[in-house]
C-alpha cells in the first residue's frame, strides 16, 4: 500500500480546499475571530453558586484582595429556561440552572446597561466548578461556551475551580489576569467557613423565631458587618462577636417540638437556596421542621481526606515495589496536614466568637469507617461515601428525624451509586426514616408531595420523643437563647433542651 496521501476532490461550505491533506491538530475550540481583552485592571470577574449568603461574602473578600469581582444573583426558574433554552440536551438540573443563570445575567447587562456583546466578552470573566469524576461535571466548561456563543456571546473567557486538581486555565484566559496566590485561597475559605457558621446558625434559629423575619433581619445585619471587616481588613473575630451580639436579640421560642431534618445529597442540589431544589429548606421550615443543611466546609474536608488517601496510596506502592520513598510526598503530606489544622483552626475561632457551640466539622476517618462496609471508599465523584456515611450517623447518634438526600435527576454518582447502596443500609437499620428525592425544574406539586409524605412521620417521631420527657414546672430563660446549646442523646432541639435542664 502506498505511503502517499491521496487527495479526495472535496470542499468545505465555503469552497475552500486549504484543508485537505492538512496534518491532524488538537481541535480547540477558540473564537473564529481574535479578541482584544480588556487588561487586567479593567476586568470583571463574576461567579456564583454558592448559599446567598456566601455569595455576598465571598465577593467582599475578594474585592478587599483588590479583585473585581461581582455575585451573580440566585439562580431562578428563568434562569432555568434560558439553561434549556441555550444548553445541550439532557444536561442536569445544576448545569441548566448555573449556565443559565449566567446568559441571563450577560443579556441583562446588555440590555440595561447599554453595553455591547463585543464589550462585555472583553471585559469579563467567569469562575465556575469542575472536575471529573462519573457525571457531566467535567464537562461545564464546554456547556458554558456552547451557550454563550448560541446567546451571543462568543470568546466570553471562563476559568474553572477544579476541588481535586486547583485551578484550570483554559487557553483563552491570562496568566497575568489570574494570580491565585495562598493569600487569595486562604481569605476565600475564611469567607466560605463564616458563610457556614452562620448559615449553620440561621438555620438552628428560624424555625423558632417569635416574630417571623427577625432571623433573617439579623442575619442580613451580619452579612453586612462581615462584609465591611473584609473590605476594611479588620479583625473578622471581632466581627462574628459583633454578630453574636446581634443574634442574641432575637427573640425565640424553642419549646416546640419540630421534626429535625438532615439535608443533604449532591453538593449544588443539596446546597442551593432557590427554585433549584424547589426551596427545599424554606419549604421545611414552612410545614414545621427543623433543617440540618451540609455546610461547604464538609466537602472541603473531603477533598482533604481523598487528596491524603491518594498520597497513602502512592507511598504503599513505594514500599511494595521497594522502590525509594519520593520526599516530595514529604512536602505533600506536611501541606495536607497544614491544610487540615488551618481549616479546623479558622472554624474553631470564627465559631466561638459567634456562639456556635455544639457543631464540630464532621471526622472524615470516622465517617469513611462507618461507610466502607457498605460503599467503595476508591470510587470518587460527587460525594463518595458521604452520602452513606450521613445517612448511618445520623441513625446511630439519633441526629435527625428524618435524613433527605437531594440530586438532580439522572445524578449518577449520587442517583445511581449512593441511592442504589442506601437500599441495603435502610433493610440494615429499619429504623431510618430516609427519603432520596431527585429535581428536574419542574414538577414541583409531586417533589412537595413526597417531602410531606416523609415528614409526617418525622413529625410524629419529634412529639412522641418530647412527650416522653417530662417538663419542669420551672423554664429557665436560657433555654429560649440560641446561645444554650446543650449536648443530649435526644434529635429534637425542644427534647434536648428538656433534658438537660
Amino acid at each position: 500500500m502506498s505511503s502517499k496521501c491521496t487527495s479526495i476532490k472535496m470542499t468545505d461550505r465555503n469552497g475552500d480546499l486549504s484543508f485537505i491533506n492538512q496534518k491532524a491538530t488538537q481541535w480547540r475550540d477558540i473564537p473564529q475571530k481574535e479578541i482584544h481583552y480588556a487588561p487586567k485592571e479593567e476586568t470583571i470577574f463574576l461567579s456564583g453558586g454558592l448559599t446567598l449568603l456566601q455569595d455576598k461574602l465571598v465577593e467582599a473578600a475578594l474585592n478587599s484582595m483588590s479583585i473585581n469581582f461581582t455575585a451573580l444573583p440566585n439562580p431562578d426558574f428563568e434562569s432555568f429556561q434560558k439553561g434549556k433554552a441555550f444548553g445541550n440536551r439532557g444536561q442536569c438540573n445544576p448545569t441548566y440552572f448555573t449556565v443559565g443563570n449566567l446568559v441571563k445575567y450577560l443579556q441583562n447587562l446588555r440590555d440595561e446597561t447599554g453595553l455591547s456583546a463585543e464589550e462585555i466578552v472583553e471585559k469579563y470573566v467567569y469562575i465556575t466548578a469542575g472536575g471529573c469524576g462519573p457525571c457531566r461535571f467535567g464537562m461545564y466548561i464546554t456547556e458554558y461556551k456552547k451557550a454563550l456563543r448560541d446567546a451571543g456571546f462568543e470568546g466570553f473567557r471562563l476559568t474553572s475551580f477544579e476541588h481535586d486538581k486547583g485551578i484550570f486555565q483554559g487557553d483563552d484566559i491570562d496568566e497575568e489576569i489570574l494570580n491565585f496566590t495562598p493569600k487569595f485561597f486562604i481569605t476565600l475559605i475564611k469567607a466560605v467557613i463564616i458563610g457556614d457558621i452562620i448559615n449553620l446558625l440561621t438555620y438552628k434559629m428560624r424555625p423558632y423565631e417569635i416574630e417571623k423575619g427577625s432571623v433573617d433581619k439579623a442575619v442580613t445585619q451580619c452579612k453586612e458587618i462581615v462584609s465591611k471587616a473584609f473590605l476594611e481588613h479588620r479583625s473578622l473575630i471581632k466581627a462574628m462577636w459583633k454578630c453574636r451580639s446581634m443574634l442574641s436579640q432575637v427573640k425565640l421560642n424553642r419549646l416546640q417540638p419540630k421534626a429535625k431534618v438532615m439535608v443533604m445529597g449532591e453538593f449544588w442540589a443539596a446546597m442551593t437556596e432557590g427554585d433549584g431544589n424547589y426551596n427545599l429548606h424554606r419549604f421545611l421550615e414552612a410545614e414545621g421542621a427543623e433543617c440540618i443543611p451540609q455546610p461547604i466546609t464538609n466537602r472541603l474536608m473531603l477533598s482533604i481526606w481523598e487528596a491524603e488517601q491518594a498520597l497513602y496510596k502512592t507511598e504503599n506502592l513505594y514500599i511494595e515495589s521497594s522502590k525509594k520513598v519520593d520526599f516530595s510526598n514529604v512536602k505533600t503530606r506536611l501541606l495536607i496536614k497544614i491544610g487540615k489544622a488551618a481549616v479546623k483552626t479558622h472554624f474553631a475561632l470564627y465559631a466561638k466568637a459567634i456562639g456556635l457551640h455544639d457543631y464540630d466539622i464532621p471526622n472524615m476517618e470516622k465517617l469513611a469507617a462507618l461507610a466502607k462496609e457498605y460503599y467503595t471508599l476508591d470510587c470518587s465523584g460527587g460525594e463518595g461515601h458521604l452520602e452513606v456515611a450521613h445517612l448511618i450517623e445520623s441513625v446511630k447518634h439519633n441526629l435527625s428525624h428524618l435524613v433527605i438526600s437531594i440530586k438532580p435527576f439522572g445524578c449518577m454518582p449520587s442517583s445511581a451509586v449512593s441511592d442504589g447502596v442506601q437500599s441495603l443500609v435502610t433493610n440494615r437499620y429499619p429504623e431510618a426514616n430516609f427519603l432520596s428525592i431527585e429535581t428536574s425544574g419542574e414538577g414541583a406539586a409531586n417533589f412537595y408531595s413526597r417531602v410531606q409524605m416523609a415528614l409526617f412521620k418525622a413529625k410524629q417521631l419529634a412529639k412522641e420523643e418530647f412527650e416522653r420527657i417530662e417538663v419542669p414546672e420551672y423554664i429557665p430563660e436560657k433555654v429560649h437563647n440560641y446561645l444554650y446549646q446543650p449536648l443530649s442523646t435526644k434529635a429534637g432541639t425542644a427534647a434536648q433542651l428538656i433534658e438537660t435542664l
